[in-house]
Parts: C-alpha cells; sequence; structure tokens
C-alpha cells in the first residue's frame, strides 16, 4: 500500500471507528456510514472519490472495511471506541487464542487481565504470528495465551468479526499465560 493510500485509509479508520464527527457524519446504531457522505467528508480535505475508496477496501490486508450489498454504505468492521453494535453473532472460540501487546504492558496486563480500554472489545488473533505482528506496533512484542475455550465455558462470550479478529469484553488473568518467544529461526 502506497504511504498516501496507508495514510488515507488510516483516515477512514479514524472516522469509521472513533471520530466521524471529524467530517461531519454521524454512524448508524450498527456502525453504518453513507458512502457518500464519507467521500464528500474526506473530499474537504484531499482528493478522494469511490475508486480510491473501493481500492483502499479491497486492498486493505487487515480487512477493516466492509460495504453493505449495494455500496451505499460502509463500516469499519471492528475497533470502535463509539457505541456501535457491528451485529456480531455469538461463536465457540478454539481452545487457545492469542494476544500480542508491548512489554511496557506486561505487569499492567498480569494484574488486571486484558481491558477493552478504549475500545469496545479486547482484540484477539487465532494464531501466534498475527499476535507478534499486532504486539510489534507498540514496541518489543509480547504474546499472550488466551485460554478461550475455558473462558467460554464458564459463560464468557466471544464473537467472530468479518475479517477474522476474535473479540471478547475482557480476559481475566487466570485464562491468560505469557507466551514463549518464538524460536530464533537464523540459527
Amino acid at each position: 500500500m502506497s504511504k498516501s493510500k496507508n495514510s488515507t485509509s488510516k483516515y477512514i479508520s479514524l472516522i469509521l471507528r472513533h471520530r466521524p464527527d471529524v467530517i461531519g457524519i454521524q454512524l448508524d446504531e450498527h456502525g453504518w456510514a453513507g458512502v457518500s457522505d464519507l467521500i464528500k467528508g474526506i473530499q474537504k480535505t484531499q482528493p478522494f472519490s469511490m475508486e480510491i475508496l473501493e481500492d483502499i477496501v479491497a486492498t486493505d490486508e487487515k480487512q477493516r472495511y466492509s460495504f453493505n450489498e449495494d455500496k451505499t454504505l460502509i463500516r469499519a468492521n471492528q475497533g470502535h471506541s463509539v457505541p456501535v453494535d457491528v451485529e456480531l453473532e455469538k461463536r465457540t472460540p478454539p481452545e487457545m487464542l492469542w494476544h500480542g501487546t508491548s512489554e511496557k504492558y506486561v505487569d499492567s496486563i498480569m494484574k488486571q487481565g486484558l481491558l477493552p480500554k478504549s475500545r469496545l472489545y479486547v482484540h484477539l488473533s487465532s494464531d501466534y504470528s498475527t499476535a507478534v505482528k499486532v504486539g510489534s506496533r507498540h514496541g518489543k512484542s509480547v504474546v499472550f495465551e488466551v485460554y478461550s475455550q475455558q473462558m467460554n465455558k464458564d459463560g464468557y462470550d466471544f464473537f467472530l468479526s468479518v475479517n477474522g479478529v476474535w473479540l471478547t469484553k475482557a480476559v481475566p488473568v487466570k485464562y491468560l499465560k505469557m507466551a514463549p518467544p518464538e524460536p530464533d529461526t537464523f540459527s
């Protein structure tokens, strides 16, 4: 993704997850925004079109966004800090999920568990390598194993977003274990 396209994608993420007001639009109760309103709002600060938006949605490696069937509405798939219901279906998680973070958060996580902070849900990965990538965005990566199946048996709800991210409201400490670092493959 080019630097300009990446910057625009991040701006769309800000709008559709956290701050629709920055371009003067509103999200409905399910997080949908009108595509024409989004385009007009972004055009106030930079060149933008339906073709650019379609390209960003189609090529976003994290699959952050979804259109409705006739492409008149768009929403972020997860990661909201504004209260919306993206119509997630409860799902039974696999035995283990993963959470990547920075080592600077380890002490807090070991005391409080995983909390959504400003988001609506804690985000979990279905594989170790994705969790490492997520954690490395914030510094030296640390990965936690999440005993998700046991959590689910104990009454905690899990949801799977359309882009494959597992979501839950919080993960208590008793369901966490720091994962050992990946073995060094350059021996």
